[in-house]
């Protein structure tokens, strides 16, 4: 097994989900005093396996047509197009 691989994963993947919104719902979901911590803890994890063996299975696919590099422009301009996005929702005036 390759754990230097594992271990480089793991760090990024954990670096990045501190704070994102998918903690912060968590955390939401995790005041209410009405739900289970154990549902709660079980959802939210299920949902971050299937979202990581999506992202595998996307990435396995589309590194057979793509090189490293073509692959991170790609993720990198989906990235800007995402926050351009998020940007203009929040300036757009309600409806």
């Amino acid at each position: 097994m390759d754990y230097r691989t594992l271990l480089i994963v793991f760090g990024t993947v954990f670096i990045a989900e501190l704070g994102d919104k998918t903690q912060l719902a968590t955390m939401l979901f995790a005041a209410d005093k009405q739900v289970s911590l154990w549902l709660v803890f079980v959802g939210s994890a299920s949902a971050l396996v299937l979202s990581s063996a999506l992202g595998v299975l996307a990435g396995g696919l589309i590194g057979g047509w793509l090189g490293p590099r073509q692959l991170s422009i790609l993720a990198g301009s989906g990235f800007i197009a995402i926050g351009v996005w998020t940007l203009l929702q929040a300036w757009a005036p309600a409806a």
